[in-house]
């Protein structure tokens, strides 16, 4: 499992990265790798507000359908446009090119409650 030491990480697999004042979000390898190939992706419209933890999209992959969860509640300012087109790009990419939405944060501070990538680590190891 591939984590990034420049996000953090909610319970449910999915990550947030500070850009400036708005955060990128998409879900972390283990969760892509969990779901196997991703096939396509249901994001809101920009626009669109969400509390944190709220499900902001589903992903669908040839094992399963899942929701995704905003881990910082916000207003959606963009979204990953190519996922319609190639969603394999979770896959291949999920932390760089597999992003889902960019988020302005109505509550900063949420980032402070998600997972450093070592105790994400251990949430997912003890999942196992």
């Amino acid at each position: 499992m591939k984590l990034d030491a420049n996000v953090r990480y909610a319970p449910s697999h999915e990550w947030a990265r500070k850009d400036g004042t708005e955060f990128v979000v998409g879900i972390s390898d283990h969760a892509q790798e969990s779901l196997g190939d991703i096939v396509f992706v249901d994001l809101p419209k920009v626009g669109s507000v969400f509390k944190q933890t709220a499900s902001f999209g589903t992903v669908e992959s040839v094992k399963a359908a899942s929701d995704v969860n905003l881990p910082v509640g916000g207003k959606i300012t963009a979204i990953n446009e190519q996922l319609a087109d190639q969603p394999d790009l979770i896959n291949k990419d999920c932390y760089g090119e597999g992003w889902f939405v960019r988020v302005l944060p109505d509550n900063p501070g949420e980032w402070d409650t998600l997972l450093v990538p070592a105790d994400y680590e251990k949430t997912v190891e003890a999942e196992e």
